[in-house]
């Protein structure tokens, strides 16, 4: 295999394998009252370093970031975080459940979700990538990791391990 064809197939790879998705509430129906957002999150899966996103009528509501009391009470005190912007991207960094309202009367007009954060999958051990070496010297299959830099790693390990053996 020829070197530049090696690298090209690895930076390929890695391009195509970092990814953050941007979940846009309410898809295209946006951030509005009489919109069953329970539903909504239930059909959305989230990751550490995905994006929430509202979209909204700035003059008409807003977004709250709340603990679970002020979600399940529609209160604002001790509000965690507040965007106004009528169009705000919101970084989940933390795997958790998040809380979100409008603090602007919408809550209790069903203006409020909650989704739940899952961390990214941590990278292998690396008896694992050795495995992982022989294992796709039988199978062509690609090998997919979802937004972790140590998952990236991994793959270019791995990739380099199969580069050297093509060499031996």
């Amino acid at each position: 295999m020829d070197l530049h064809v090696f690298f090209l197939v690895v930076t390929a790879t890695v391009a195509t394998t970092v990814s953050a998705t941007d979940h846009i509430v309410g898809a295209n129906k946006g951030w509005n009252a009489g919109i069953n957002y329970t539903l909504w999150s239930n059909h959305q899966t989230f990751y550490v370093g995905d994006f929430i996103s509202f979209r909204y009528q700035k003059t008409q509501h807003n977004v709250l970031q709340v603990n679970k009391i002020g979600y399940n009470n529609c209160t604002i005190e001790g509000a965690l975080g507040n965007w106004s912007s009528g169009k705000d991207f919101i970084l989940l960094n933390k795997s958790k459940r998040y809380y979100f309202i409008c603090g602007i009367g919408g809550c209790s007009n069903g203006m409020k979700v909650s989704v739940l954060v899952h961390p990214l999958s941590s990278p292998p051990p690396r008896s694992a990538v050795v495995s992982a070496v022989h294992s796709s010297e039988k199978s062509a299959s690609p090998m997919i990791f979802r937004g972790n830099f140590g998952s990236i790693l991994v793959l270019v390990e791995v990739l380099m391990a199969i580069y050297v053996c093509c060499w031996i």
